[in-house]
């Protein structure tokens, strides 16, 4: 994306009601050559399995076709065109929002039948006004689709979200209708509001959580929010692993020093280093009590201190396995995930002295030796996670 700003795109979901399965599926891709994102959100007819496959089905059709055209309107008629229509409804299986943002923060959005989207600018709703695109199949069917075309700017947020969140509450006593997206618009703007420098995960987490409580906490209905937010980056430091030589360590520890940005030290030995260079101290959280994870330090002018490999291993695999409801529980791994999705920029800069310790023959595989538990955490940041990662040994 341009230096103008950083887009960050994020979203959040509940699913319905004793099902196993959500019948929302949310997908993002960062084209890199041409420096577009392409985001999409599919609401599969129904709710479980069945509404799963078909909302899959268009979210990966959307963004393949996005992804190979940048006219985004006849991707969208492409997907109109294959998907199968319901028999007994006569309505297409699955429906959609498209959302195209190039380098310049030219966005495209085409809608198929999920709530209207919400630009907010300056805490205030921006109207942006659609074109309709008609497409007649035969003489008894004919299908509208919302295009929209704006240049976003600096601090702008787009809100968009499944029905389940826009009827949530129905037939309750405070929205007998269903919550509406007036409501939704009004609790977005309000969020805003108490914090201005939200964040697009945060603010999806919280319209998907007001929707979840207007359901008593048993939705009727799959809830996704999903929240692109065009803000400065923000920026962040990972050190971790003692560097290949001793005469580096000062290096290393400036580097952590003089660093703009959010400073997080994985690893016990890597911390007690940068605390002799720097002349600091270090001292255990007392009261990170987790059973499973080793517990966090502190330091003056760090943000973070956790263990190295165990925490990092483990900060993999749930980011690997999209474990929204693991993210918010309170521990080194969790600390170390939020600071990540939090940020935009983010550096690695990764000792290569191998730790003796980890080439002990009864520590588990998965494990793995740092520099390529970092390699595929790089990796799941920039093509999951939509990140800008810069990965450094020393």
């Amino acid at each position: 994306m341009s230096k103008k700003f950083f887009v960050e795109v994020d979203y959040h979901q509940n699913y319905k009601y004793k099902q196993l399965v959500c019948g929302d599926v949310f997908h993002q891709h960062k084209i890199k050559e041409e420096d577009r994102i392409v985001t999409t959100l599919s609401d599969g007819l129904g709710s479980g399995i069945k509404a799963n496959v078909l909302a899959t089905l268009t979210s990966t059709m959307a963004v393949n076709f996005a992804t190979n055209s940048k006219d985004v309107r006849k991707s969208a008629e492409v997907i109109m065109r294959t998907l199968p229509v319901c028999k007994v409804r006569k309505i297409s299986y699955s429906t959609f929002t498209i959302i195209d943002i190039d380098r310049e923060g030219l966005t495209k959005i085409i809608e198929y039948d999920n709530p209207p989207f919400i630009l907010i600018r300056n805490n205030l709703p921006y109207p942006v006004k659609a074109t309709q695109i008609k497409l007649s199949y035969n003489k008894n069917k004919e299908n509208t689709l919302n295009y929209y075309e704006f240049n976003a700017n600096l601090g702008d947020r787009i809100v968009f979200f499944s029905d389940g969140v826009s009827q949530s509450g129905i037939g309750t006593k405070n929205f007998p209708l269903g919550w509406g997206n007036e409501n939704v618009l009004d609790y977005s703007i309000k969020q805003i509001r108490n914090n201005k420098e939200i964040s697009a995960r945060e603010l999806a987490k919280s319209i998907v959580d007001k929707a979840y409580y207007n359901d008593s906490y048993k939705p009727k209905d799959d809830i996704t929010s999903g929240v692109i937010y065009f803000r400065q980056p923000r920026k962040l430091l990972v050190l971790t692993g003692p560097p290949i030589s001793k005469g580096k360590d000062k290096e290393m520890a400036e580097l952590l020093n003089s660093f703009d940005g959010k400073k997080v030290i994985c690893g016990g030995t890597t911390a007690k280093i940068v605390a002799r260079e720097l002349n600091r101290e270090v001292s255990i959280d007392l009261k990170d009590n987790d059973t499973e994870i080793p517990p966090c330090s502190f330091m003056d002018g760090i943000d973070l201190i956790t263990e190295g490999t165990i925490t990092i291993s483990k900060v993999l695999d749930t980011l690997e396995n999209d474990n929204h409801q693991n993210f918010y529980k309170s521990n080194a791994v969790t600390k170390l995930i939020n600071h990540l999705l939090d940020s935009d920029e983010i550096s690695f800069v990764v000792g290569t002295k191998i730790n003796e310790a980890h080439q002990d023959p009864n520590i588990p595989v998965e494990l793995g030796i740092r520099r390529n538990l970092i390699k595929n955490i790089v990796k799941l940041l920039e093509e999951k996670y939509l990140k800008e990662v810069n990965l450094q040994f020393i």
